[in-house]
């Protein structure tokens, strides 16, 4: 299904400041978020998208602890 796994899309993971406070628990990031997931749909904008579909957890959600995707990512390893 990933077109290219050794790409993760980092964006909405690590730099996006309304996903990535939302998923820490920012009451004013999580607003703008509804917002956005209501506009945009259940997936979010484009790299919300793209992180739903590589991780298959929507921008609202963290990633699950024992994803192989989320050890890669966190050991800094490619495939």
């Amino acid at each position: 299904m990933v077109e290219n796994e050794d790409n993760a899309p980092v964006f909405c993971e690590k730099y996006c400041i309304v996903c990535k406070g939302a998923r820490e628990g920012n009451k004013i990031c999580k607003a703008i978020q509804n917002i956005e997931l209501k506009i945009f749909g259940k997936n979010g904008c484009i790299w919300g998208a793209a992180r739903t579909k590589y991780y298959g957890v929507t921008p609202d959600k963290k990633l699950p602890v024992n994803s192989k995707k989320n050890k890669q990512k966190q050991n800094g390893r490619s495939k």
